[in-house]
């Protein structure tokens, strides 16, 4: 039997070269986006998110009620893709024209608003209808996707949106995951398909990235962001319920 740390330390070179290749192509667009949060929670605007399909739906989770995350950070948590109510069923959901274009309606969004939209590979008929939806309400709109996945797809893909729009090519800014088409990254002896995916690690760094940065500009205003403490940390419900009721029926999902 072969040695389990070689198998773990290829797929961590392999998810520290990618992690390490968005850190290094991707500031200027975290800068951008940064400053459009800062902006919104300056002025004491919500951050909404939106991550359709499958794994995506955990990008909006992972900065959502987050432990050092921003208290105004509202995810939009749509069971219709969550793989909670069925695998085969998320897939359909996320490929059925229309449907982002109701979430986001029903999520009340207002010109002005700014929303994030999260997917591995940026192309499914939910996450485009989202984009376009948003846009025409005047709502800012930020991609976090890859580039390279969304290219690389066939353009009669079953997921695709009718237009055959990529993401990064219907928001006001996009972030570039890089995740490589097919997501999964490591090849084993003997086993046809690629296994150990990346799009989930991707997502977390490149979003709590993007957090981190908008808290530091707001600081170098001399504004001071509510931030999350883990509830399970020494006074972290206390230091959250001072806040509790500025954000209580504002954020849908709190």
């Amino acid at each position: 039997m072969s040695d389990p740390a070689d198998l773990g330390a290829d797929y961590l070179a392999r998810i520290t070269s990618l992690l390490e290749r968005i850190h290094a192509e991707e500031q200027a667009s975290i800068a951008k986006a940064a400053s459009v949060l800062a902006e919104q929670i300056a002025a004491d605007r919500l951050i909404h998110i939106y991550g359709p399909g499958g794994h995506s739906n955990l990008a909006s989770q992972e900065v959502f009620f987050r432990a050092g995350g921003l208290m105004h950070i509202s995810a939009i948590l749509d069971e219709g893709t969550m793989l909670t109510g069925g695998a085969l069923r998320s897939m359909a959901m996320e490929r059925t024209p229309g449907y982002g274009r109701i979430v986001i309606e029903n999520a009340g969004l207002v010109p002005g608003d700014v929303l994030i939209l999260v997917n591995a590979y940026g192309i499914n008929t939910a996450l485009i209808d989202a984009a376009l939806t948003a846009s025409t309400l005047g709502v800012r709109t930020i991609g976090v996707s890859s580039r390279e996945h969304a290219e690389k797809s066939a353009a009669d893909h079953p997921a695709r949106h009718p237009s055959r729009s990529n993401l990064h090519d219907v928001v006001d800014l996009h972030i570039d995951t890089k995740v490589p088409i097919g997501d999964a990254v490591v090849e084993l002896p003997g086993v046809s398909e690629k296994v150990g995916a990346v799009s989930t690690f991707a997502n977390a760094y490149t979003l709590n990235w993007l957090v981190q940065c908008t808290i530091r500009e707001l600081r170098e205003r001399n504004i001071e962001p509510p931030i999350w403490r883990s509830g399970n940390a020494p006074g972290g419900d206390e230091a959250n319920r001072k806040f509790l009721d500025r954000f209580k029926g504002r954020v849908h999902s709190l």
